[in-house]
């Protein structure tokens, strides 16, 4: 039940916005009662927070995945977490907009820990790139930041446009973003 609290959860959210939505507008939505809703979550804010550590752990997980898989270049473990971020917006769009959407209806301590796992998964891209530079996969005068920021911008903000079922897959989008990011950074 309680994952199907979560799911209808992101679905409302997403229409109708975090605080718009009200747990009576949850539990209508499944025909059980609130009671229900508070076995599983204290609070609205702490579904809010289950939301957004299922998101963001499960991007770190697959992220440290790829990045420990030693036969890859940085190039294809670039690609790989460029895929991945593309695809979890394909496959979870509705958790992902959520997650970038309503983070200021979270307490500042639960903030605070997205903004930790969220810098980590920054800090691994960025740890990447300095890799791909250092072994000379990438050109030695790129701005590590700013290239991480640039990828982790094209990449997040493709939930605000990115149709699963339109005319490019999730993996054609991605593939186009690393010709993209790659033809700028790529050694020749």
């Amino acid at each position: 039940m309680k994952e199907k609290i979560t799911a209808q959860s992101i679905r409302l959210f997403e229409k109708k916005g975090f605080t718009e939505t009200s747990i009576q507008d949850v539990v209508d939505s499944l025909g059980v009662t609130k009671g229900t809703f508070y076995y599983y979550f204290s609070s609205k804010e702490e579904l809010l927070m289950d939301i957004h550590l299922g998101y963001i752990d499960g991007l770190l997980l697959y992220q440290e995945q790829i990045l420990k898989d030693a036969s890859k270049s940085c190039k294809e473990k670039l690609f790989e977490i460029v895929t991945m971020l593309i695809t979890s917006i394909s496959s979870q769009g509705a958790a992902a907009k959520i997650f970038f959407r309503e983070i200021n209806n979270l307490n500042s301590e639960h903030v605070e820990l997205i903004v930790q796992k969220r810098d980590q998964f920054r800090l691994n891209i960025e740890e990447l790139i300095r890799t791909g530079v250092e072994n000379g996969e990438f050109r030695p005068e790129l701005d590590v930041l700013i290239i991480t920021m640039a990828i982790l911008g094209i990449t997040n903000w493709s939930y605000q446009w990115f149709n699963p079922s339109g005319r490019v897959t999730d993996r054609e989008v991605a593939e186009i973003f690393v010709e993209m990011i790659l033809k700028g950074i790529q050694v020749n």
